[in-house]
């Protein structure tokens, strides 16, 4: 049996330095958990400065294939970011027969199945909790505690910059340039944030949340992808008074009838939903299986130690099974080709906000234009003014995306129709 689990540690920024802090901090309790000490042999960084500053005893170098090549070197835990060259050393690692950690959804989003593929042939493991929502237990319990269960649908928070927006937006009734900004100015969004409130990092994490969850592979071009780029103080104050709040969802289905949906937009949620009450940055995720029935998984999505903490777990998890020689027990879920439906075809209720002229009729007309496309409503709102225009509010109960569309068309023709100012979807079962 191995007397010590030794760790080659790629990056050492904020995730890498908080797993240098967390290995110290908790060593003692690690190695009676695995059975022996596991330790950072060497950390490839391009600043030494930052992993030497927190732990002086630790050996760094600029030249990865000392941590590569290195046959004491049992993991290779990779946090350094981005598709390249994060990509190659992993690839190089487990094709050099070492293990793999990692917290890197862009790649896994991208290049999972490959990866996977080369650790099932290599009898290695390939692990990346990190990868989806922070400290968020959620990979392991969709590959193995609920791996009895046929898995229906996915909804989660799983980006806390925009979830810290919205819910500024709705607490302190400020829009959505000035939220930005706070999130900006507070760390919680980037300079650049497009990924972000695009809606692109969520999609990422859902791309590897339903692959798993429906054993077949998920690629990024599959996903329905909105942001929440046009969520207007308006919006928030309407969905408030109708009962809901918006949140922005990744939501993947396995439908029957209709194959699998995966989706990312804007959503409005009963206020009585688990998820509606989860707010600022933090991240959730609800799984409906046909056995246990409805779960979720709540806490920090993101942040230094919150995802320290979902590495480290692998760490132990993978060391553990090097003691007991038994790399690779599961790997890569998708064993099946499932069909995907396409966004036409998914089906759920609508709000609709827009701008018409004030005069008689116009009510008439609208819901006239909705009835030829086969859509039914719910609830009709019209108590504001917008200059000499009617600001009105529309709930339809469950529509295609097809007949939603033809209906906006249809709106779009009518001269009483100024704008169609937002279309959001809504998640609410009473109205399917």
């Amino acid at each position: 049996m191995k007397k010590q689990i030794n760790i080659g540690l790629l990056g050492a920024g904020t995730v890498g330095g908080g797993v240098i802090l967390v290995l110290k901090q908790n060593a003692a309790a690690i190695s009676h958990r695995v059975g022996v000490p596991v330790k950072i042999k060497k950390v490839y960084a391009r600043h030494p400065e930052k992993a030497t500053n927190l732990d002086p005893d630790l050996a760094v170098t600029d030249n990865v294939d000392e941590l590569l090549n290195d046959p004491e070197i049992d993991i290779i835990v990779e946090l350094m970011g981005r598709e390249q060259p994060a990509k190659d050393y992993m690839t190089a690692a487990l094709k050099a027969g070492k293990n793999v950690v990692t917290a890197n959804k862009d790649v896994i989003a991208k290049f999972g199945n490959e990866l996977l593929g080369e650790a099932a042939k290599q009898q290695k493991d390939f692990m990346f909790e990190a990868a989806v929502a922070g400290g968020i237990p959620i990979i392991r319990p969709l590959k193995a505690c609920l791996a009895a269960n046929n898995i229906t649908s996915i909804m989660g928070i799983i980006n806390g910059t925009t979830n810290y927006m919205l819910t500024k937006m709705l607490q302190n009734h400020e829009d959505f340039d000035k939220v930005l900004k706070e999130a900006q100015d507070k760390g919680y969004a980037e300079s650049d944030p497009t990924a972000d409130i695009g809606g692109l990092d969520a999609a990422r994490k859902l791309v590897i949340l339903a692959s798993i969850a429906f054993n077949t592979r998920i690629d990024l071009k599959d996903v329905y992808v909105e942001g929440i780029e046009k969520i207007n103080i308006r919006d928030i104050e309407y969905a408030q008074e109708l009962g809901y709040v918006i949140k922005l969802l990744g939501i993947a289905k396995n439908d029957p009838k209709t194959g699998i949906s995966v989706r990312v937009h804007p959503t409005m949620l009963p206020m009585n939903h688990p998820l509606a009450t989860v707010n600022d940055v933090y991240n959730a995720i609800y799984v409906t299986g046909d056995i246990v029935g409805e779960t979720m998984f709540f806490g920090k999505g993101a942040g230094r130690m919150p995802t320290a903490s979902a590495v480290c777990s692998d760490i132990i998890e993978c060391s553990r099974n090097i003691l007991h020689d038994c790399n690779g027990r599961i790997g890569c879920t998708c064993y099946e080709e499932k069909h995907l439906c396409s966004i036409e075809n998914i089906y759920s209720p609508s709000y609709i906000r827009l701008l018409v002229q004030d005069k008689p009729g116009v009510l008439a007309a609208i819901a006239s234009a909705f009835g030829s496309q086969n859509v039914s409503l719910n609830n009709v709102i019209q108590k504001k003014k917008v200059g000499n225009l009617a600001e009105i509010v529309v709930i339809t109960y469950g529509v295609s995306e097809y007949n939603l569309r033809m209906a906006e068309t249809t709106l779009n023709g009518l001269p009483v129709v100024e704008k169609i100012s937002n279309v959001i979807r809504v998640e609410d079962n009473t109205l399917e």
